[in-house]
C-alpha cells in the first residue's frame, strides 16, 4: 500500500498488475517527486505534509493527485483531489487546534467552509474567505503562511532537505521520521532535523562527549557551536 497508494481504486492489483505498475509509474515517482509543506514567513516548514495530512476538504493527502509524468511548468503545481464528488482543486492544508478544526473569523469551523478557494462559509453570507487568526507554533497567524509544492531541486534551492530517493507514494515532504514533528520541535529552520543533519552529513558531525558515571551514559552532540545531549541512559545494579 506504501508503494501503490490509492492507485489501485481498493482493489488489489494482481501480480502481474503490480508489476506493470512498478514498471510504469515506480521510475516516474523517483524522478518527478514533489516536496509539499506549509511554511511560516520566516521560512520554517511548520507543516511537512505526509500521505495521511488532511486538506481543507478533509480528504488526505494520499487521495489528491501526486504523481506527475511530467512536471507542470505553471506555478503553483496543482494536486487536485480525486475523491469522486470532491470540488478541490488543489491540496491545502489547514492545521487543527489540538484535535479541533480551528474557526474563521465568521466564528465557523474550516468544515463549514467551502473546499473552493477562496473557503467562503457555507453558515453564514458575510464570510468573504476562510481567514483565520489562529496561531501556529511558529507564533505567526494561520493567515500568513503559504503552501508550497515544489520539485526536488527547487526545495534543494531553498536550502531544504529532500532526503533519498524513494518509491512510496504520496510522501509529501516527508524526509524522515523528525519531518512528522511541527516545525518548531525541529530544532532548526530547515526541518532537516538534529539527528539527520548530524550523521547523514559529514561536515556537521561532531560527537565529542559521551560519560558515563553514577550509573549514567550521556551522549552528547556539538553542532555549529551548540551542544544538545542526544541520549541519557539509566540502569540499576
Amino acid at each position: 500500500m506504501l508503494v501503490v497508494g490509492e492507485d489501485d481504486g481498493g482493489t488489489l492489483f494482481t501480480p502481474e498488475e503490480y508489476e506493470r505498475y512498478k514498471k510504469e509509474v515506480l521510475p516516474t515517482r523517483l524522478q518527478n517527486r514533489l516536496f509539499v509543506s506549509w511554511a511560516s514567513p520566516n521560512g520554517i516548514d511548520c507543516k511537512l505534509v505526509g500521505p495521511e495530512t488532511l486538506c481543507f476538504c478533509r480528504h488526505r493527502y494520499k487521495q489528491h493527485k501526486t504523481d506527475y509524468k511530467e512536471i507542470p511548468t505553471e506555478r503553483p503545481i496543482l494536486l487536485p483531489c480525486r475523491v469522486p464528488g470532491c470540488r478541490c482543486i488543489s491540496y491545502h492544508y489547514v492545521p487543527l487546534n489540538g484535535t479541533q478544526p480551528i474557526r474563521c473569523r465568521c466564528k465557523h469551523f474550516a468544515d463549514d467552509h467551502s473546499e473552493l478557494a477562496p473557503y467562503k462559509c457555507k453558515k453564514c453570507a458575510g464570510c468573504a474567505g476562510f481567514h483565520s487568526p489562529f496561531t501556529c507554533g511558529c507564533t505567526h497567524p494561520t493567515f500568513v503562511h503559504t503552501m508550497i509544492v515544489e520539485t526536488k531541486e527547487e526545495r534543494l534551492a531553498r536550502g531544504r532537505p529532500v532526503g533519498p530517493d524513494i518509491p512510496y507514494a504520496a510522501m509529501g515532504g516527508l524526509t524522515g521520521f523528525n519531518a512528522l514533528a511541527e516545525g518548531y520541535m525541529r530544532l532548526d529552520s530547515s526541518g532537516i532535523g538534529l539527528w539527520f543533519q548530524c550523521f547523514a552529513y559529514s561536515k556537521y558531525r561532531n560527537v565529542d562527549s559521551v560519560s558515563g558515571k553514577n550509573n549514567k551514559i550521556v551522549l552528547q552532540l556539538t553542532v555549529r557551536g551548540n551542544s544538545y545531549v542526544l541520549l541519557v541512559i539509566y540502569w540499576t545494579e
